[in-house]
């Protein structure tokens, strides 16, 4: 039994090393989609024609993470706060590109750190639509998302949140498109 206890410990730790990786938003098993219940349905295309991977700097880094899921989250859930009662809303994603960018060749490491620039704004380019109570179209269309002010409002500069200028924006565009109305559900 003694020789086996060395063996199922570097069993155990290679299987938890082996979860324990860091996902990417380009993996063949990351979801394309939010799971389907409540009024806000959130669909995206494949991260890896998004423009913040094609033009990042640093495509590696990038693609690190889950970002696109969080921000898919993160636009369902503020958007059923403001859609009345009984709509329904379906968005896809079909590009992304954040704030800043990686920008290779200022010094040894500096090519993993996201500099934020007035001319690197966040980006979001998306198709939805909007269905009343009865399923009729109330709206759809295609939004090009863009804040090129985004480096100028001083209470997200506070946050420590990595997406947080990106969120600000989907929060501009859901005022913009369904209005300041915050539903109780």
């Amino acid at each position: 039994m003694k020789r086996l206890t060395p063996l199922l410990l570097a069993l155990a730790l290679a299987a938890t090393a082996a979860d324990a990786r860091v996902r990417n938003v380009t993996d063949a098993d990351a979801p394309r989609s939010l799971s389907a219940d409540g009024p806000v349905a959130v669909q995206w295309n494949d991260p890896a024609g998004f423009t913040e991977l094609k033009f990042s700097g640093n495509r590696w880094e990038s693609q690190r993470g889950n970002w696109v899921f969080q921000l898919a989250d993160h636009l369902r859930k503020e958007a059923e706060k403001r859609l009345p009662e009984g709509e329904r809303l379906e968005v896809t994603i079909n590009d992304i590109d954040r704030a800043g960018r990686y920008e290779p060749g200022r010094g040894i490491h500096m090519d993993s750190i996201r500099i934020m620039r007035d001319f690197y704004p966040p980006m979001m380019d998306l198709t939805f639509t909007r269905y009343d109570a009865a399923g009729n179209v109330v709206d759809e269309g295609e939004r090009r998302l863009r804040d090129t002010m985004y480096l100028s409002n001083a209470s997200i500069g506070r946050s420590s949140d990595s997406l947080r200028y990106e969120k600000q924006m989907i929060d501009d565009w859901l005022r913009r498109e369904l209005g300041q109305r915050i539903a109780t559900r």
